[in-house]
């Protein structure tokens, strides 16, 4: 790590007062004098080189980190870099031109699993800041693509799905200086606060990340006007799978997940809330 100026100053100047013949000389102690200002230069030089070191080495660690076959990480970047349409060049697993097409590079979320005997790989596109899967055509493209460079011997399960679903049943008490019974702001700003809050909750978690309770909650109790928020009970399901009940936690088959607000609305409870 590179160091700060005024340590390397300060270390050329030590080193020049124990030279037993630098220190013979008559020095001022002028913080401008000449000789205090090539110190200062030359420490310039030194923290500047310090710094690129720095640089080339975070950087050949990132080349290392995204490009070293046989690691989860490898087919994460890889998924990342697939172009929709473009085709590779015979022998090559990198397209001889990158795109910046949005429409191009169409996979902007993407985890590597690795399971028995296989490697799953989930993907997701980005539609104006929601999560949603790749069409048929767009995932055959993909699978395509990633059996053409990936390691040999290596089975891939390559899925894009739409979300997991998600269903709560909340207890709500609220202050009733700052909320109404129906949940909404007083002062107008916001007809569902808690809606928002937890939809903004699951819109955060990272892309094939674990939904927790207890963070859920964490973040109900952080609303304006809410002082008791209970979530009393939690369940989710992916594809035609039957509801499972969330204890504790649960991570997203499809990598990501929403709420089902239907059943949200229709299963939330405002209590006010009273000081004893």
């Amino acid at each position: 790590m590179a160091r700060s100026i005024n340590q390397i100053q300060q270390q050329i100047i030590d080193v020049k007062q124990t030279d037993p013949t630098l220190s013979g000389y008559t020095w001022s102690d002028s913080k401008v004098a000449v000789w205090r200002l090539w110190t200062y230069v030359v420490a310039v030089c030194i923290w500047t080189l310090e710094n690129l070191f720095d640089y080339h080495k975070s950087e050949i660690e990132r080349i290392i980190t995204t490009q070293k076959p046989h690691t989860l990480q490898w087919y994460v970047h890889k998924a990342k870099l697939f172009q929709l349409g473009e085709t590779l060049p015979d022998g090559s697993d990198s397209y001889t031109v990158a795109s910046t097409d949005p429409l191009v590079t169409i996979i902007k979320h993407a985890s590597a699993v690795e399971l028995s005997n296989l490697v799953r790989i989930k993907v997701a596109k980005d539609n104006g800041g929601a999560l949603e899967a790749l069409t048929t055509v767009e995932l055959a493209a993909f699978s395509g693509y990633m059996n053409r460079i990936k390691d040999a011997g290596v089975r891939l399960q390559l899925t894009s799905s739409n979300p997991d679903i998600l269903q709560l049943i909340l207890s709500v008490y609220y202050d009733p200086l700052v909320l109404t019974s129906a949940g909404t702001r007083i002062d107008g700003t916001s007809s569902t606060p808690v809606l928002n809050a937890v939809n903004g909750f699951l819109a955060n978690l990272p892309f094939n990340g674990v939904f927790v309770l207890n963070n859920l909650i964490g973040s109900l109790q952080a609303i304006d006007g809410v002082e008791i928020g209970s979530v009393v009970s939690a369940q989710a399901n992916y594809a035609a799978t039957p509801y499972v009940p969330i204890t504790v936690r649960y991570t997203p088959d499809a990598g990501y997940m929403v709420l089902d607000e239907t059943y949200f609305n229709a299963n939330i409870l405002y209590t006010p809330y009273s000081v004893v």
